[in-house]
């Protein structure tokens, strides 16, 4: 008969595994505390179905974030950076007479509306062309 009570027999998987995996925990790099917050705002949303996933690949998009925030890679000034440098080089693809604009509102300018969770962003850039005043057709000269 097992003398361990019902409770420790219980436990005891969870705690040999706790103490197997903490090792590993220590020598991650920590994430900024922001980045732990955003985590945890972002399992709750899962757990509660709250996403527009389901919830495994919810809480496994969720855990990939953190642990590229514990390698720095996400939110650095390097990535906004190229971020940035990358919308520049698509405009490089736009119509010329068109790039100009592409390329104001890759840096930013405009009006942005919408959401990628409610199905699209929209962008919009008002430019207004000033058209020239057409000539007045020259008088025919008189005989």
């Amino acid at each position: 008969m097992n003398k361990l009570p019902l409770i420790a027999r219980l436990c005891l998987p969870g705690i040999a595994a706790a103490i197997l995996t903490s090792p590993a925990l220590a020598a991650q790099p920590s994430a900024p505390a922001s980045a732990e917050a955003a985590y945890q705002k972002e399992r709750a949303a899962c757990l509660a179905g709250s996403s527009q996933q389901d919830r495994a690949t919810c809480l496994k998009e969720a855990g990939a974030a953190l642990a590229e925030a514990r390698r720095a890679r996400l939110g650095n000034a390097e990535d906004a950076r190229a971020l940035a440098d990358n919308a520049l080089r698509r405009c490089k693809a736009v119509a010329p007479e068109d790039r100009d604009d592409c390329e104001r509102m890759a840096r930013g300018e405009g009006k942005v509306s919408g959401s990628v969770e409610g199905g699209g962003v929209i962008k919009e850039l008002v430019t207004r062309s000033v058209e020239p005043v057409p000539t007045p057709p020259a008088p025919a000269a008189s005989r």
